[in-house]
């Protein structure tokens, strides 16, 4: 049986928004949130980024509902071990019901700390690296690392869950996907992709939950949705590395101005018919999603709850 989530997006709420949106998720039948963790919006008139650990505190006593990031970067704006610490607080306060998302990252969000932004490649080996840290601190030993990319002096976390927290990777390439196969508890992706799916298992994922995510924007207007959806994420329409190479969200600003309506919307369900979401959903489903999270842009998140409750989680049910 498949879980449907909600992604409470922190590029376009403040963080007592996104507390209200998780209590009304919950109510609305969603069983599980992704949030995602940013330090700059894609854009400005998206027009937020709170802190994400902030935010998940207050979730845990908000609803009781498993939460993952999508995703953290422990690569360079925090090192690890905060990262570490941070996951094995926000573990211990939820029950264990937080899975920590990781991922390469940005420049758009990393590039504060050091304007040299590493390749893809180099990425990779630093996640892994990473993870690897992570889970050494969450054993809970004293913990001295000398490695390519990171150095670690004599540090003990002494606030642990029960269990260490569940790490899932962001993947898309072949190399990305492996690694995720090789060393994650479970793969995380933004595209309804059968392939990569295959190929994370093939690579060592068999049996581990695979998480996707989807935008969405209901309105009782469907050319109105379409129009927020342009405004607010024009960035979905940008092609190539783009989103992984540039610094700051005027960037974004300058390449969105040649994406058009339609290339923003083409992967987003827009306006009121239950059926146009319920199938993008089950594209996830038959790629082999196991959870499928779905963000609503724009301000109508309560009638998009009040929509998904009667109109479409039981046709994807």
């Amino acid at each position: 049986m498949a879980t449907f989530g909600y992604f409470l997006s922190s590029e376009e709420h403040g963080p007592k928004e996104l507390v209200r949106q998780a209590r009304l998720a919950e109510r609305a039948g969603f069983e599980a949130l992704w949030i995602s963790d940013h330090f700059h919006p894609w854009l400005d008139v998206q027009g937020n980024s709170p802190f994400v650990w902030s935010v998940i505190g207050a979730l845990a006593e908000a609803a009781s509902l498993p939460i993952t990031t999508a995703v953290t970067c422990p690569l360079v704006r925090v090192h690890p071990a905060i990262i570490a610490q941070a996951a094995a607080t926000s573990a211990a306060l939820t029950g264990g019901r937080f899975r920590l998302g990781v991922g390469t990252g940005e420049a758009l969000n990393e590039h504060i700390i050091d304007s040299r932004w590493p390749p893809a490649s180099e990425r990779l080996e630093m996640l892994e690296e990473a993870v690897e840290l992570m889970r050494e601190l969450w054993s809970g030993r004293l913990v001295t690392h000398r490695g390519a990319h990171y150095d670690l002096d004599t540090a003990r976390l002494y606030t642990l869950p029960d269990e260490p927290p569940p790490v899932y990777m962001s993947a898309f390439g072949d190399k990305a996907v492996r690694l995720a196969g090789q060393i994650a508890d479970g793969y995380i992706c933004t595209g309804p992709s059968a392939e990569l799916v295959r190929k994370f298992r093939e690579a060592g994922g068999e049996g581990k939950p695979a998480q996707g995510g989807l935008k969405v924007c209901y309105a009782a207007d469907e050319a109105a949705a379409r129009k927020t959806v342009h405004r607010l994420w024009p960035t979905q329409g940008i092609k190539g590395e783009a989103s992984q190479l540039l610094p700051l969200p005027r960037h974004f600003e300058e390449l969105a101005e040649a994406v058009t309506e339609e290339e923003a919307t083409a992967s987003t369900p827009c306006g009121p018919d239950p059926e146009v979401h319920a199938q993008a959903i089950r594209e996830y489903l038959d790629a082999g999603f196991t959870e499928v999270y779905i963000s609503q842009i724009g301000e109508e998140q309560d009638a998009f709850f009040d929509f998904y409750a009667k109109e479409v989680l039981p046709r994807v049910r």
